[in-house]
């Protein structure tokens, strides 16, 4: 239990660390008042990921407060990525306030009926969890794969600029902390999405280098 409870910690940490990093990156677009080259995809996706973990961890989706700490975790990863969001709309230029509303609508509307499938049709919290952590393993691959994005302008300026290292390097330290989490809490839909997220962190970092 000890255990456990050191793992939560430490993931919750992490996760905070991941989320300064972003806000330092915001801090930046408020400063210069531009999006300059940062992409929003990366944005849209960990708030996709969020929702549908905060969901996943409500006692609809499982069973009574098992995964309070997915939720709580979750939880503020919306507001904080909400407030990003919201950041990049506000001052990026008319294509990119377009592409931003378009994609953050979608993941929305994609939630929104995970929420509704879930909580209408399946009738127990096993096949709820299968269901919405099926789901919730794509978009957490999604997040972790969307940093992609920015390889392109790395190629083109031959600078990382965009991609900062201390992004990925956290990022993958989250991931490992979340497959102890998920082992240790006998979650194996935890655990097996971080599985893929770590191989994927593991690939990008390499091809940085």
């Amino acid at each position: 239990m000890h255990t456990y409870i050191y793992t939560y910690i430490r993931t919750y940490i992490r996760d905070k660390q991941i989320y300064v990093l972003y806000s330092l990156t915001f801090t930046r677009v408020i400063r210069k008042r531009s999006t300059e080259e940062f992409s929003c995809i990366p944005y849209i996706v960990a708030l996709s990921n969020c929702l549908l973990y905060t969901w996943y961890g409500l006692p609809v989706v499982s069973y009574k407060w098992e995964n309070f700490p997915v939720f709580t975790i979750n939880g503020l990863g919306i507001i904080l990525e909400l407030s990003f969001i919201f950041i990049y709309l506000w001052f990026a230029p008319a294509r990119g306030k377009i592409e931003a509303g378009t994609i953050t609508t979608m993941v929305m509307v994609i939630f929104t009926v995970t929420a509704i499938i879930s909580a209408f049709v399946f009738h127990d919290h096993h096949h709820r969890k299968v269901f919405v952590g099926t789901i919730g393993l794509v978009a957490s691959v999604a997040m972790y794969v969307a940093p992609l994005v920015v390889v392109k302008q790395v190629i083109m300026t031959k600078s990382v600029e965009f991609m900062p290292f201390y992004l990925s390097f956290f990022s993958f330290l989250a991931s490992v902390l979340w497959l102890a989490y998920g082992l240790l809490s006998h979650d194996l839909l935890l655990a097996v999405r971080i599985i893929f997220i770590t191989l994927w962190r593991i690939e990008i970092d390499k091809n940085k280098k």
